[in-house]
């Protein structure tokens, strides 16, 4: 609290950047959380380092840590890199789990870059959230959440179906296989495990009110069960702004930042990149192609905008077509900012 922002709270909109429409600004926001049926409980903006508008629905604040869904796969991608800038693999090394390397599995031939552009290949069903009783123990994507599972073993242990990096699809088999190579790297190292996101990640960028869940087996949940303040979710999305330099110190690999907002090669909408949505195939017209996202379930979001110097935080249970209310969001907030 007593530090300068980013690492505390203070002068976290001081001094204010010029050449804002607050006008505009204050009515993008205002126009935001007007529209009641998304249930929007935090929007926060930062441009050119400082915040410059953040407002919380009632009973909400900017110390209130928030279900982010699948906003923690980005979590998890981010943790992969730091694996890396710490030389322990590579993008393109095979992927390093004990399961797949009988000789002859051919889930030895899965790269850790497949897994984060979800083109690991994997045979895991994703049948989404409806369907009948009968969908839930065939919807391997979804029993994640719901049947007590040891999640790592639940992903690591599918066949393949497909060869990998010939067709992108958003399974949690992939990111989960990430999470098990993270668990068993730093376990290895001797190391805690449990500790690890805080300690790496969380504690380098003042990120104080981060909570991720764990299964039973005390493995996270970082595909669906991780909670953080809109403030925490601005600087990890600053983080990566910053292209993984953090007040002088690189914590993501030279070139990171680039791989994970790249198109999955197997994605042909290029709406995919290393555990990040993307706008690279243009599919919303009022934010720019550069952006890229943390993105959750019913509209939990944090965008970072790098031609625009723009980062927008948006938290809360908006129902299942929110892309078109955040396009509108977006739109309005570059509305305010000074043209490039």
């Amino acid at each position: 609290e007593s530090e300068p922002w980013p690492m505390g709270d203070v002068d976290a909109n001081r001094p204010f950047p010029a050449g804002i429409n607050r006008r505009v600004l204050n009515a993008a926001l205002d126009w935001a959380m007007d529209q009641g049926q998304h249930n929007t409980r935090a929007i926060l903006v930062v441009y050119a380092g400082k915040i410059i508008a953040e407002d919380y629905a009632s009973g909400w604040t900017r110390d209130t840590p928030q279900i982010g869904w699948s906003k923690g796969k980005s979590i998890t991608a981010a943790l992969i890199g730091i694996l890396i800038q710490n030389g322990h693999f590579e993008l393109d090394d095979p992927a390093p789990v004990r399961e797949w390397q009988q000789e002859g599995d051919p889930r030895a031939s899965i790269r850790i870059q497949d897994l984060l552009h979800m083109s690991s290949g994997l045979e895991f069903t994703n049948l989404g959230l409806s369907g009948p009783e009968s969908y839930k123990l065939e919807n391997e994507h979804m029993r994640i959440y719901a049947d007590g599972l040891n999640i790592f073993d639940h992903a690591v242990n599918q066949p393949l179906e497909i060869p990998p990096n010939t067709q992108w699809r958003y399974r949690n088999s992939d990111p989960l296989t990430l999470g098990n190579i993270i668990r068993e790297t730093i376990e290895a190292r001797g190391e805690n495990y449990l500790q690890f996101p805080q300690k790496a990640l969380f504690d380098q960028i003042g990120a104080r009110n981060f909570v991720l869940e764990t299964d039973a087996w005390g493995n996270f949940i970082m595909t669906g069960y991780d909670y953080g303040t809109a403030r925490d979710w601005a600087r990890f999305a600053l983080l990566h702004l910053w292209d993984g330099v953090w007040m002088g110190k690189r914590i993501l690999p030279e070139g990171w930042v680039d791989f994970i907002s790249t198109p999955a090669p197997a994605d042909e909408t290029k709406g995919y990149g290393g555990l990040f949505w993307l706008n690279r195939g243009g599919a919303m017209d009022r934010i720019p192609e550069d952006a890229f996202w943390a993105s959750g379930f019913m509209g939990q979001t944090t965008m970072v905008i790098p031609s625009r110097k723009l980062i927008v935080v948006r938290m809360g249970p908006s129902p299942q077509g929110s892309a078109r209310y955040l396009n509108e969001l977006v739109g309005r907030i570059i509305d305010a900012l000074p043209s490039n």
